[in-house]
């Protein structure tokens, strides 16, 4: 660190930039010192520090440095005088992303059917690298069914593959657990479907995909959304538990197919009430510290007693048990369309927008007034 500042001033006017900071700039006082050892990293750190505040603001030397994870930086890194000018580059909005989807296809032959800004509108959270690779995979997939042109279907099966991975066809299921997979992700479309401001199916499908899932859901934004009310998270919850609720209720037994609908639902369930102060017995209480980042991202929250804990556990198992009888509730009073949906499924395999406005009927227009009323 020292030869690398004796440099700069050599070779001044110049930028000194240093990439993942977070690899020697993380906060001290954790890792050396619990275990009683040498610590090579809080070394390269202080000595950077002493080199930072020797530093003589005439000299014509810029420092900067990136990092994905500034919650973890030590505090003195960013006082005056150090870094303290932080830029934050985000992921793209939608326009951003259109922008970006138009400089990655500038060479691509596309189909008169490729709709960039429904595409951008699909890939919220999306980074320049990640729509790279969804132009890059949807080439290759027009490339091997042959097509002359890259159409919306193939950047449609290139999201899914970049999202759910690859399809696994070799993966057989018997028949009984193809009934089961069928039945659950029916149940997650129904109320995808009916959930007012949920958004909208792009597919369903019970090919199994990736390491795990024997079947999947796709459940694609038109626009970013930056907020939502109590109402659209209870929504989203139950839309998770939709495909449990529907095995319980067709078979009268569960399965363990819902696991990450499980884990999902019950993370949500804890944010509600720990993070977005959503609780009706702690209102407006946020555990939260500083050093954590936003959703809980970083070590454990406030400290705070048993009693609060027991509360919190006690109302996130009410939200799980309410919303399960909702999407239950529901998935019995639209029993017909359950098992029209679940049935077409197993003759084939995916089913698309079109699919399942056939099957479904017009999706409900969203009544604001009745989403409030819901959240009360």
């Amino acid at each position: 660190m020292r030869d690398l500042f004796a440099e700069a001033k050599k070779k001044a006017p110049c930028i000194i930039f240093i990439d993942e900071l977070d690899a020697i700039g993380k906060a001290r006082g954790h890792q050396g010192a619990a275990m009683g050892g040498y610590d090579e990293r809080e070394n390269t750190l202080n000595q950077l520090l002493v080199e930072m505040d020797g530093f003589d603001g005439r000299t014509a030397v810029v420092i900067m440095a990136a990092t994905n994870r500034p919650e973890v930086l030590d505090p003195a890194l960013l006082r005056p005088g150090r870094f303290d000018r932080q830029v934050l580059v985000d992921r793209p909005v939608k326009e951003e992303r259109l922008a970006i989807f138009k400089v990655h296809t500038q060479k691509l032959q596309l189909a008169p059917d490729v709709d960039l800004a429904r595409l951008a509108g699909m890939t919220p959270g999306f980074v320049g690298a990640d729509i790279a690779n969804l132009c890059n995979e949807a080439a290759i997939l027009a490339s091997r069914n042959g097509h002359d042109r890259i159409t919306m279907a193939d950047f449609q099966d290139a999201l899914e593959r970049v999202i759910g991975g690859l399809e696994k066809k070799s993966r057989v299921l018997n028949p009984e657990e193809r009934r089961t997979v069928a039945y659950h992700e029916s149940g997650h479309t129904l109320l995808g479907y009916f959930t007012p401001g949920a958004d909208p199916v792009q597919k369903v499908s019970i090919v199994p995909r990736g390491r795990g899932a024997l079947g999947y859901t796709l459940q694609a934004p038109l626009e970013d959304r930056f907020l939502m009310s109590r109402e659209e998270i209870l929504g989203r919850i139950r839309t998770l538990l939709g495909g449990r609720a529907a095995e319980d209720l067709v078979f009268g037994r569960i399965s363990t197919g819902a696991a990450d609908d499980l884990e999902k639902a019950s993370r949500i369930a804890r944010e509600m009430l720990t993070i977005y102060g959503m609780s009706r017995r702690l209102p407006n209480l946020s555990l939260v510290t500083r050093n954590q980042g936003f959703l809980g991202q970083g070590p454990d929250g406030a400290p705070h007693s048993a009693q609060i804990e027991q509360l919190i556990g006690e109302e996130q198992l009410e939200i799980l048990s309410t919303c399960y009888q909702e999407a239950k509730q529901t998935l019995t009073e639209k029993r017909q369309l359950l098992e029209g949906l679940a049935q077409r499924l197993l003759a084939q395999e995916k089913l698309d927008e079109k699919d399942l406005t056939e099957i479904l009927g017009p999706r409900p227009p969203l009544d604001h007034e009745a989403l409030a009323a819901a959240g009360q």
